[in-house]
């Protein structure tokens, strides 16, 4: 890993923290649910949160490459306190909603036909706050240990 530039580094570090977690989303799903869920290995929502992982390893790799005092880091760690403020908030609450219109299409007690009420919406597109910090923790871990290797 040595002939990598910073950038490369950076861009392995995030698809690693982004691949870790799909992966354990996807053992954890099939640990607790006895099946194996397809749609974990690239979908949202489920723990830990992919989205955590991939821009808190962005945030490390940038503060262990460019320095903490760089715009670069300044630029992620925003980045990373959007992604998974919206993932705790804007997008669990869209899954609330979606679960409840995809009950009321189901019952559907004003018989409306369409495209609208033959597809279900996704219910799983958000995270709790303990899914967003075990997604972050492990991006934190998958930085630090690519950022070890390549040194």
């Amino acid at each position: 890993m040595n002939n990598f530039t910073a950038d490369n580094q950076i861009l392995i570090t995030v698809i690693a923290a982004w691949a870790s977690a799909q992966l354990l989303k996807t053992l954890i799903t099939l640990w607790i649910e006895r099946r194996f869920v397809p749609e974990r290995l690239l979908g949202p929502g489920g723990m830990p949160s992919s989205h955590s992982s991939t821009v808190c390893s962005l945030a490390v790799s940038t503060a262990i490459i460019y320095s903490i005092h760089s715009f670069e880091f300044c630029i992620s760690l925003v980045l990373a306190m959007i992604v998974m403020h919206d993932a705790m908030n804007v997008r669990l609450e869209t899954g609330k909603q979606a679960k409840i219109l995809n009950e009321m299409m189901k019952n559907n007690p004003l018989h409306i036909k369409g495209e609208v009420f033959e597809e279900q919406l996704k219910e799983l597109v958000g995270h709790t706050p303990t899914q967003v910090i075990c997604g972050a923790l492990l991006g934190v871990a998958v930085a630090l240990i690519v950022n070890y290797i390549a040194a």
